[in-house]
């Protein structure tokens, strides 16, 4: 049965747009890209030239009744009105991370959509790539026996970043809701729901050295007030406890470590920030002279490159075969709410409750988005 692709609207025309534009036009057939915006409109003139598609106004994309699906690609701060100026346009609605600024906020629109009848998702949709479709598998088959912990960890430097991307020193830009969402949504799609937290939040360095020339800040100093190192201990609802490590005050290169353990092994995943790479399982020995070495895992999962787009093409499928979709509101919510809830706990020293949850996605089939 041939499926109509639906048509798509985007909002934003920075840098993530190019790859979500080539995806979403190039490589996904069930989404046809019609139109972009942006509160720069020269960007956006300059984005639909570069894949022939309109230049449109928000209120215009809005106001087409053939356009069913709005993606929006805006910094966070510009999250909440853009979705709920779009949901109450009669829009399902894709955002980038995180879905809102606060999960309470979250929570709201996720009520909306689901008064509305419409879908609501949100970014990261790395979860759906090659590697960590091939972690999922391997514990939904019992390889690693019962995962008990983790341990993730990850480096970035501010140094360098936030005089390029600017949006990092806006509200939300830290190293939390910016870069630690992605392993934290893929976490709770390998493990479940998170219960309880703790953590410990420093933004040591409330000012940088603009050293981007493109800038009339450039040689001067520029405000980065968001948090820039994230450590934290995780509880489960499963049962499973681990650790979190984010600091983006260290080298450039990003060192993410991503660590399974259970009775039977142990899993080491790739970087939660993209989609492929290496899987490899370490069996446990069964003896003090059983010395198994580890081993890089069959991974029969496409959407091992850069895929961003997948999470739209998904939603897209979801609604069209009137089911929920993967990269689900209620998981985005749930996520914000532990992000939000570290954070609380950076400044109190104490656990924090989490009383939300969510179900884990269900996997993919191979290639199918179904």
């Amino acid at each position: 049965m041939i499926v109509k692709p639906m048509r798509v609207g985007v909002v934003g025309a920075g840098i993530i747009s190019e790859i979500y534009l080539t995806n979403m036009i190039h490589r996904f057939d069930n989404l046809e890209v019609v139109a972009i915006c942006s509160q720069r409109m020269e960007s956006a003139r300059r984005r639909a030239a570069q894949f022939g598609i309109e230049a449109r106004t928000l209120e215009e994309i809005l106001a087409d009744p053939t356009i069913e699906l709005i993606v929006n690609l805006t910094p966070t701060p510009a999250h909440e009105d853009i979705i709920r100026r779009a949901l109450s346009s009669g829009k399902h609605v894709y955002t980038e991370k995180t879905l809102t600024g606060s999960h309470a906020t979250a929570f709201a629109l996720r009520d909306l959509a689901a008064e509305k009848g419409l879908w609501l998702g949100a970014a990261p949709d790395t979860f759906l790539g090659a590697a960590l479709q091939t972690a999922r598998r391997a514990i939904d088959e019992g390889l690693l026996g019962e995962v008990h912990s983790f341990a993730v960890a990850a480096n970035r430097d501010n140094r360098l970043l936030t005089s390029f991307y600017r949006f990092l020193n806006l509200p939300k830009g830290g190293v939390g809701y910016d870069y630690a969402v992605y392993h934290l949504t893929a976490l709770v799609s390998l493990l479940g729901p998170v219960r309880q937290v703790a953590a410990s939040v420093r933004a040591p360095y409330p000012t940088h050295i603009d050293i981007n020339p493109a800038f009339p800040t450039f040689g001067q100093p520029i405000d980065t007030p968001n948090e820039s190192q994230l450590m934290g201990i995780l509880k489960m609802a499963g049962g499973a406890a681990g650790t979190i490590h984010f600091n983006s005050d260290s080298a450039m290169a990003d060192q993410a470590l991503f660590t399974l353990y259970g009775t039977e092994g142990i899993l080491w995943i790739p970087d939660p920030n993209t989609f492929g790479g290496a899987v490899t399982f370490l069996p446990a020995g069964k003896d003090f002279e059983d010395r198994p070495l580890p081993r890089v895992l069959e991974c029969p999962f496409d959407y091992g490159d850069n895929s961003r787009g997948l999470g739209p093409a998904e939603m897209a499928a979801a609604i069209r075969a009137n089911r929920p979709c993967r990269a689900s509101a209620d998981m985005a919510c749930h996520v914000l709410e532990v992000i939000d809830a570290l954070i609380e706990s950076g400044a109190t020293d104490a656990f924090v409750d989490i009383h939300s949850t969510c179900e884990r996605p269900r996997p993919l089939n191979g290639v199918n988005l179904d």
